[in-house]
Parts: structure tokens; sequence; C-alpha cells
């Protein structure tokens, strides 16, 4: 069951929202060649709870850990370690937090150091057709028209669309209707309906759309172990359009980073 959310609710889930927006942000100064995702966990944890929140993964499903982080070839759900990150990875991290009962929920993937141009292109493109998705998260369009976007916007470059992995319906629950597939066919789906919020997330391969899980229960990779990126943001349906509730523009105060990208999603300007 879909569940519309009232403009008080939609600014509450904002603050949830950006909650994971300034924790990604401050994360953005501390991925370096040398540093462990534990230890970026870690970080994440104390800032979430500085900012009068709650980590929204751990223990969520017994997650065991506040950030999924996930290196190279993994796609997902990545379990923090020991293991140090080098110069030319990627890691795309997602996070959850819990304010004012209701989930944020956000992913961004960074470059560690400098990386190939082939794997900066994956990553651009990924970033890229997340906006192409959100411009079909409107009034009347319906969930086939974002996924179709999304796939046909990355598999043009000719990258692997992942299938068995979705965004989702955001409010009180982490995971609410509807399946957000970055997939899919025009005019099939539930429709969208004002008050609706959800995140949306393209994980996109540099090769096969194919994944294997891992014996863990969490970790998924490539099943040609080439690299895939993930970007997600959180959006709500504002007077019949899409209005973003996360933000990358902590990530990019952090890097030096110039970009009006989601400008054309917000009806009033974000302040930093």
């Amino acid at each position: 069951m879909i569940i519309p959310k009232t403009r008080e609710e939609i600014e509450l889930m904002r603050e949830s929202a950006l909650v994971v927006s300034k924790t990604l942000g401050m994360l953005a100064k501390e991925v370096k060649p040398g540093i462990t995702t534990l230890y970026l966990d870690k970080l994440a944890e104390e800032f979430i709870r500085e900012q009068g929140a709650i980590p929204g993964f751990l223990g969520l499903y017994d997650f065991p850990n506040t950030l999924c982080m996930s290196p190279n070839s993994q796609v997902v759900h990545g379990i923090p370690n020991k293991t140090p990150l080098q110069e030319g990875d990627i890691i795309s991290i997602d996070c959850g937090a819990i304010k004012n009962d209701f989930y944020g929920d956000h992913a961004y993937t960074f470059a560690v150091g400098k990386i190939a141009p082939e794997t900066q292109k994956l990553l651009d493109i990924t970033k890229e057709s997340l906006y192409v998705g959100i411009r079909e998260f409107k009034v009347g369009n319906r969930v086939g028209d974002v996924g179709f976007a999304i796939q046909n916007f990355t598999e043009k470059h000719g990258y692997g669309v992942v299938r068995e992995l979705v965004g989702h319906g955001l409010g009180r629950k982490m995971h609410e209707d509807p399946e957000m597939p970055n997939y899919g066919k025009r005019g099939r789906g539930k429709k969208f309906a004002e008050g609706m919020v959800v995140a949306i997330e393209p994980m996109t391969n540099l090769g096969t759309h194919k994944i294997r899980q891992h014996s863990d229960g969490w970790t998924i990779t490539t099943l040609d172990n080439k690299p895939s990126a993930h970007f997600e943001h959180d959006v709500a349906i504002v007077d019949g359009k899409p209005e973003l509730l996360s933000t990358f523009k902590y990530i990019y105060n952090a890097l030096g980073i110039e970009s009006n990208e989601e400008d054309e999603f917000r009806q009033q300007p974000l302040v930093i």
C-alpha cells in the first residue's frame, strides 16, 4: 500500500534526508587511500547521533553496521571492514538515518584518489541516469516510466542495469510501496500521485547486469567482477512535480565541485 505524505510530513522527511546528506558530505573529506571502511562507519555513526538522529541501517534486517560500504565490483550492501582503501578504488556509500520518526536514505559513489577514465565515466553516467529517472517522477506517470528512462539512458552507453535490486517508497519505514526498478516499460506499474516519497537509486555495472550474492548474506558483486556504481536521492511529489529532499551539495562543497544539477528539482533554493 502506497502511503502519501502531507506537506508537513515531507518537510520532516527533508530533515531526515539532510542528516544523511550532511553525513555523506562529512565522509567525502575522509575517503582517501589508506582509510578503512570500518573507520568511516564509526565516523558516520557518531556524526548521525550528534545530529539527534539514529543510524537507519544499524540493526535493520540484522545489518551489523551504520553504512553499506561497497567498493569496486561490489554493487550494494557491503559490510565495513579493516581493509584499507587503495588509490584507484571506487567506494559506494549508502547511508540511512531516522529523525522525526521518518527515514532518510541516500547514496553516492566516491573515487578514491585518481581512478581510471572508464570508471569515472561509469560514475558520471550513473549519476546522470539518476536525474533522468527523477524527471519522470511526477503526477500521472507510472513506475515503468522512471525505470524505462534510467534503463534506456544507461544501456545506450553499454552498461548493465541491475535487475534484482530496486529503489522503493520511503517514510516511517525504510522500505514502503512502490518498488522502483531501474528498468521497465513506459506506462506500466503503479501511477504516481501527489505526496508520494520514494528513493530512486540506479545501480549500474561497467559490464554485465548480472550479479552474485555472497555467503555472508549481504555482499553483492557483479558477476564479471567489473566495477559498479550506485547513486540515490530521496524525492517527493510536490505540486505534481519531483522535489529533491536529499542533496549532494555537502559532498560537492567538501570536494570543491561546482554543480547546478539539482536546481531544477527544488521549488526553493537549498541553503547550505
